[in-house]
This record gives C-alpha cells, sequence and structure tokens, in this order.
C-alpha cells in the first residue's frame, strides 16, 4: 500500500487490510522514509500487547485509538492528510517495546507514539522518548510515579489513563465506609508482583488507614502476573480468615482468580475489595460472578451516567461486536487529545502539538462534568469518573456507581506528592 500525502482511505480499512499479527511483519519491513514534517500521512506509531494471557489489553485499546482516528479521516483528516496508525505488538516485554518504539522514531519516520503498554512497557517507552524527543501519550499505564514523580517526567511525554494515586484515594475512602459500617477489622492483600501492584497496595492501605486507622493487616500476597494458578493464594486466605481482601489483581488473573475461588467459596467468607473488575469484558468472563463484590469502575456504561457514555458504548459495540474496557476509553482518550492537539496547531510537529496539550480540555464521555483536563503541572488527566459500587450476578453487572468527589482526590494526592518528595 502506498504511501501519499492526500488518501481518502478509511483508517480501519488500512488496519484491516494489514491484518493481525501480519500487520507487524509487513509494516517492520519498511525502510525508513524521509519526509519533510507537516506533509503526507500523519504516522503514529502504536506498540500495544496483541497477543498472550492480556491480549485484549491490544485489542480493545486499539480499537478505542481507532474509533477517534476514523472519525478525523472521515471528516477530511488535517486539510487532507489522514492518520496511520501503525500498530505492532511487543508481547508484554519491556525491551521489545524500547525496541519497537525506537524502529517507530529511527525507521518508520513516526510523527508521534501512542503507548499502549502496561506499566513495565510504559517506563521502557518512556525513556526511548526522553531520549529522542519525540510527542508520546501513555494511554494505559497507571502507575503514578510515571507522571508524578518529577524525575521521571518529559516535557513530550503525557498520560491519558487514570492514574493509581487517584484510584487509591477513591478506594481508600469507600472501603473505609464499608469497614466503618460492617466491623471489617483484618484486612489481607493480594497484588501482581511489579511496580502497578505493590504501588497500588501501598497507595491503597495508606488511605484505608487514614480513614480507618484501627484496621489490622495480616498477610500481603504477590502473586506473578499472568499467573495461571492461585490456589496458593487462596489457601491462604482461607486459612487466615480475614474480614475483608483487596486486590488489584486486573485482566485475565482477576477472571482466574474469582473462577477458581469459587471453588472454594472464597467470596462468601469475607468482603472482597477489587479495584479493577468492574470492566464489562472481565465481568463478563467470569462464568458465575458473585454477587455483593465491591469494586472500583473500570468502564460501565451506567458511569458516568450520562447519553454520550451510553452512546459511545453503543457505537464501539456497533463496529467491534464486543463491549469495551478501561482501555478501550483511555485510548480513545489519548487518541482524542493528540488530535486536538494536531486541530489545534495546524500540525503534526510534536513539539508544537506537545507545547499545546498542557492544561488542554476536552469533552469527553468519560469526565464527570463531561470534560476532562491534561492537568499542565503533571501532564496527566483530572476529572474523569471514579468511584465504587457492588457487583450483582446479572447485566448490567454493576449498575450504580457511588462517585468519589475530586476534591478529596485533589487534597489527598497533594499530600502524598509531598511525603513522596515530588513536590
Amino acid at each position: 500500500m502506498g504511501k501519499t500525502g492526500k488518501r481518502s482511505i478509511h483508517r480501519r480499512a488500512f488496519v484491516k487490510g494489514i491484518g493481525g499479527v501480519a500487520m507487524v511483519a509487513a509494516v517492520a519491513g519498511f525502510p525508513a522514509i524521509v519526509r519533510a514534517r507537516n506533509t503526507g500521512p500523519i504516522r503514529i506509531g502504536v506498540s500495544a500487547i496483541m497477543s498472550g494471557r492480556v491480549a485484549q489489553m491490544g485489542s480493545s485499546s486499539t480499537n478505542g485509538a481507532i474509533m477517534r482516528v476514523d472519525a478525523f479521516n472521515t471528516s477530511g483528516g488535517l486539510n487532507g492528510r489522514m492518520i496511520e496508525l501503525i500498530i505492532r505488538d511487543s508481547k508484554g516485554r519491556p525491551d521489545e517495546a524500547a525496541r519497537i518504539n525506537r524502529d517507530f522514531i529511527n525507521r518508520d519516520d513516526c510523527d508521534m507514539i501512542l503507548s499502549l503498554e502496561a506499566s513495565t512497557g510504559a517506563f521502557a517507552v518512556q525513556e526511548v522518548v526522553r531520549e529522542l524527543g519525540t510527542l508520546c501519550m501513555h494511554c494505559l499505564s497507571e502507575t503514578s510515579s510515571l507522571t508524578a514523580d518529577p524525575k521521571l517526567r518529559t516535557p513530550n511525554a503525557f498520560r491519558s489513563g487514570r492514574q493509581g494515586a487517584h484510584d487509591a484515594i477513591s478506594a481508600g475512602s469507600y472501603a473505609a465506609s464499608i469497614a466503618k459500617e460492617k466491623s471489617l477489622k483484618k484486612w489481607m492483600t493480594v497484588g501482581p508482583n511489579y511496580a502497578y501492584g505493590h504501588d497500588t497496595t501501598e497507595q491503597f492501605l495508606n488511605y484505608l488507614n487514614h480513614f480507618s486507622p484501627d484496621i489490622e493487616l495480616g498477610s500481603q500476597l504477590w502473586p506473578k502476573i499472568f499467573q495461571p494458578d492461585y490456589t496458593d493464594v487462596i489457601n491462604k486466605i482461607l486459612q487466615e480468615k480475614p474480614d475483608a481482601v483487596f486486590t488489584c489483581l486486573w485482566g485475565g488473573d482477576l477472571s482466574s482468580f474469582i473462577e477458581q475461588g469459587n471453588l472454594y467459596g472464597l467470596f462468601d467468607q469475607a468482603q472482597y475489595f477489587c479495584i479493577a473488575l468492574a470492566d464489562y469484558t472481565t465481568m463478563a468472563a467470569v462464568k458465575h460472578l458473585p454477587s455483593g463484590i465491591h469494586s472500583g469502575n473500570r468502564y460501565v456504561s451506567t458511569f458516568p451516567g450520562s447519553a454520550t457514555n451510553a452512546a459511545w458504548e453503543a457505537e464501539y459495540v456497533r463496529q467491534f461486536n464486543s463491549r469495551p474496557t478501561n482501555w478501550s476509553w483511555e485510548a480513545a482518550l489519548g487518541m482524542q487529545f493528540l488530535i486536538e492537539g494536531i486541530r489545534k496547531t495546524g500540525s503534526s510537529d510534536g513539539n508544537e502539538i506537545a507545547g499545546v496539550l498542557p492544561g488542554m480540555i476536552v469533552n469527553s464521555p468519560f469526565g464527570v462534568d463531561g470534560t476532562i483536563t491534561m492537568r499542565a503541572e503533571d501532564q496527566t488527566i483530572v476529572e474523569y469518573g471514579t468511584g465504587w459500587g457492588v457487583t450483582q450476578s446479572t447485566e448490567p453487572f454493576m449498575p450504580n456507581v457511588t462517585p468519589t468527589d475530586w476534591k478529596l482526590i485533589y487534597e489527598l494526592e497533594a499530600a502524598w506528592k509531598k511525603e513522596q518528595g515530588y513536590i
């Protein structure tokens, strides 16, 4: 497929035409093409986990990005210049994510990067774009330090994904209210054994203790990411008999933990707080979703409870014949910020776009008041909908979500950043 400056090609046709894993090989074989900035297609390199146990992360997030690109290209692009997404599979390996993104910049002449990596890969990508100076939008990494720590930040990298510290404040305040209501004293935690798991668990416990200082912490369990068997974790919980368990397992790991726990009646014996359960595809993947599990919202069409949110989900289902995930909206939002930057500057120059993203406000179905802001001070999003609810075994699985007040999030986040030496 030739690359020309003016094409009316529909973006999905380009992606579909290359096709799945074959797309990686097809694009990877292209030689670097030197071209003048602001001419020809606008190329965006997308590294994502497209294979393995969490391939859904890659497929659902790329779908979200494609939706935005389709709309942009169908409307005529930037004076006829269309966006090309060059999508490659990092296989969930940080070294591969780094290599792919170097190739995007050095060989494929990409104007910017859309990083659809989990936190381990995102940190590797961050170092590449810091060195090479290319504009990058991190969409899925939720490890707070990626943008909160000034030593890790770089002016050309932004985050459109939710942040662990924000969700931890939401989780801690909600869990403390339930702990007081139900006299939940003894707690355990289960988290994946890498940066996101440790950071999110630590932050949750900080805020649980802040709001309910009389809790007692038992064992903290750290299964490996993508661990297939949770028998040892389940047995440890059954032995300790806690009143409550917090887990930040996610995706296939969380659904496997719940499926295996069901065999032991695990969820009848304590209150469970799963920060990452309320995604339709995760909840639907569990054959017998227990009622009464507490969860932070990931993506549900009932929250925010706006017509635009319900319409966005309906359009996603129409286009892809599957339900959107938290990763879908984070990637769609990241692509929206890049497109708004392209339109505002009238350019595909990453330096120019990076100059207008800080403080940018976009209309969004996922915002508390219908908008989301790219906060200037740390280049991460705020005012997205975050809250907690309780599962039921049938659709819509979590019909009611109690939102968290962003005033509370801002107050406690500032204190946390000060404690960490970030401000």
